[in-house]
């Protein structure tokens, strides 16, 4: 094992801030796995285990014990038939390579989550969805190490408590689970109509009609590299905030102050509202804030971009004035997206 020391946590994370971890190891194998979290608990101190850091953001005072960076490799067909495919992918495969691959594979599912930042073994924990999709709809199960019975297991769908970007190991099990890969099954069927609004409003644009997997892809990755910045280019974790969801009751008087307000149904009735359209109608569309170094991106006010923000208080200091004045003008908090650790 080779296990580093002192190591700045701000390069695992793409808003490249943070303290420093006490200890630092790579994984590339399940045996690594495994090993070392039977050192970290014979030392002792915590450990954890992360990806590429696209959705983490680290506190200033950095963290104590072990991080394991996630590095397993590995893209499996288990079943192929008339009807589809089911696949087991590695935690550490980059997440929009595995898209890529099942497109061109002649698989359909997972297209609408192109372009989406980070390694597969980091989808299930915040449930990953873009564009009507979400990850739940065609997982199978996780594969995971439990460090509580110290073996390794598949942990089914129905068990993973998921909901709208969360689950149980965001939860209730955070830390419990070392996600090594998942399980997947995919159909040979072309999507169809009805798309989500602003990808249908591409394909009308473009004047697309033959919808099938690859327009998706190509046209869910067009729309992202319009809204959202690239992190390995800009220091982001894409959307900072989760759209929040509310009463059908409160969405229908914000609508009756606020004609423009953006919405969808969501099957129990309820009201998702559209946290970037809050955001910019707090005033925060384009902002360069000068005090923290913080500024919301251009194209997309859900996301926050470092420009020369120094410390994650600083971050976080540019999130509360946000929250604070969309809480002040429409009584919703908005909650954070990227999890804040340890």
């Amino acid at each position: 094992m080779n296990i580093q020391e002192n190591v700045d946590l701000s390069t695992h994370s793409t808003m490249r801030l943070g303290g420093k971890a006490r200890y630092l190891s790579e994984v590339s194998s399940e045996e690594e796995v495994r090993e070392l979290v039977e050192w970290a608990k014979a030392k002792p101190v915590p450990f954890l285990m992360v990806g590429d850091g696209s959705n983490i953001v680290w506190r200033d005072e950095g963290y104590p014990g072990l991080i394991i960076v996630n590095r397993l490799k590995g893209r499996k067909i288990l079943i192929d038939d008339e009807e589809g495919a089911t696949i087991s992918i590695a935690g550490g495969e980059n997440w929009d390579e595995v898209v890529a691959w099942t497109v061109e594979k002649g698989l359909s599912g997972v297209e609408f989550l192109s372009r989406i930042p980070g390694t597969v073994g980091a989808s299930p924990v915040q449930n990953i969805g873009a564009y009507g999709s979400e990850l739940a709809d065609t997982l199978v199960e996780v594969e995971a190490f439990d460090t509580e019975n110290m073996a390794f297991g598949g942990i089914a769908k129905e068990a993973c408590g998921f909901g709208y970007r969360t689950s149980r190991f965001k939860g209730a099990d955070k830390g419990r689970f070392l996600i090594t890969g998942i399980v997947l099954k995919l159909s040979k069927s072309q999507p169809s109509p009805p798309f989500y609004e602003s990808l249908q409003a591409y394909f009308d644009e473009h004047q697309v009609t033959n919808y099938n997997r690859d327009t998706v892809r190509e046209a869910v990755t067009a729309i992202r590299a319009v809204k959202l910045p690239d992190p390995s280019v800009v220091n982001n974790n894409g959307s900072f905030f989760t759209n929040p969801i509310i009463s059908t009751e409160r969405f229908e008087k914000l609508k009756a102050q606020y004609p423009d307000i953006k919405g969808w149904s969501m099957p129990d009735g309820r009201v998702k509202v559209a946290a970037g359209w809050l955001i910019e109608r707090a005033g925060f569309k384009g902002v360069h804030d000068q005090e923290t170094g913080m500024a919301t991106w251009p194209a997309q006010s859900l996301v926050l971009v470092n420009e020369h923000a120094r410390r994650t208080a600083d971050l976080l200091a540019f999130k509360h004035k946000i929250v604070d004045k969309v809480n002040e003008l429409f009584d919703i908090v908005l909650e954070q997206e990227p999890e804040l650790l340890p």
